[in-house]
């Protein structure tokens, strides 16, 4: 089911009074100003998950201003969910994530195009909406599909925000293929490698947590379409939440990586 919401946003247009004041707060930062609103309200977002990442993800980059979300997510809303998925609402409770997401950024920015895509997101689907897009954020809860999507954005040159977070751990990283030393997801995390799934159902979360990592990866997403790159790129950023403690790990690119390297 695809469903878009919303009005696009022309791409060249001068800011009008009503976006001056809506993003004051960003236009004054020296380091955005007009010109990255303008990239802002230009720009396409693709966020694969709308679940406890996805949630701060999108409605962080609808109040931004971002002109374009295209949101993928299979799921439907479940009373479970409602503990840190604040996205959603109660009221909406066995719709789809995708469209429920929709209509919470829409309530915030109705300036913002939104289109709601309820299916998985395979291979096929994600070549096609990576190449539409100008960064991905991946907010998804399995492996294959993180392998699935770090392959189109290998493939396609863009640059990957990449979020995880179970229990009290959380991770943070970028992924970007237009830099020759950044690594890709299957550097880190081998696409043959044995894997244990972990899912919040059976592991549990802590509520905040997929918060802090989700608003992590929307401020990544902002400053790599406002400044093109991102100071997050090979390294990941582990949270223990438990102590708030953060550990800053260089990561390099594997040069026998069965993915961005053909090894």
């Amino acid at each position: 089911m695809n469903q878009a919401v919303g009005a696009p946003q022309p791409a060249a247009a001068d800011l009008t009074d009503g976006q001056l004041l809506r993003y004051s707060r960003h236009i004054l930062l020296n380091e955005f100003g007009p010109a990255a609103q303008q990239r802002f309200l230009a720009a396409h977002v693709l966020v694969i998950g709308a679940g406890g990442l996805g949630s701060p993800v999108v409605l962080y980059l609808g109040a931004a201003g971002v002109g374009r979300l295209t949101l993928v997510d299979d799921d439907t809303v479940d009373l479970t969910n409602l503990q840190r998925q604040i996205a959603h609402s109660q009221a909406r409770v066995g719709q789809a994530k995708v469209q429920s997401a929709a209509v919470a950024v829409a309530a915030l920015n109705p300036e913002v195009q939104v289109t709601a895509i309820a299916q998985r997101a395979d291979a096929a689907l994600l070549h096609a909406l990576v190449a539409q897009a100008d960064v991905v954020v991946d907010c998804c809860d399995n492996f294959a599909t993180r392998h699935a999507v770090n392959a189109a954005c290998v493939l396609l040159k863009k640059p990957l925000v990449s979020g995880a977070a179970i229990r009290f751990d959380g991770q943070l990283t970028v992924y970007d293929p237009r830099d020759a030393h950044s690594p890709c997801y299957a550097c880190v995390f081998a696409p043959d490698a044995p894997v244990e799934e972990t899912r919040c159902s059976v592991m549990g979360v802590l509520a905040p947590l997929v918060g802090i990592i989700g608003s992590m990866q929307a401020a990544e997403a902002l400053k790599l379409l406002a400044h093109g790159h991102s100071a997050l790129t090979g390294r990941q950023l582990m949270l223990d939440a438990r102590q708030m403690e953060w550990t800053d790990l260089r990561v390099p690119r594997n040069p026998a990586c069965q993915v961005c390297s053909g090894g």
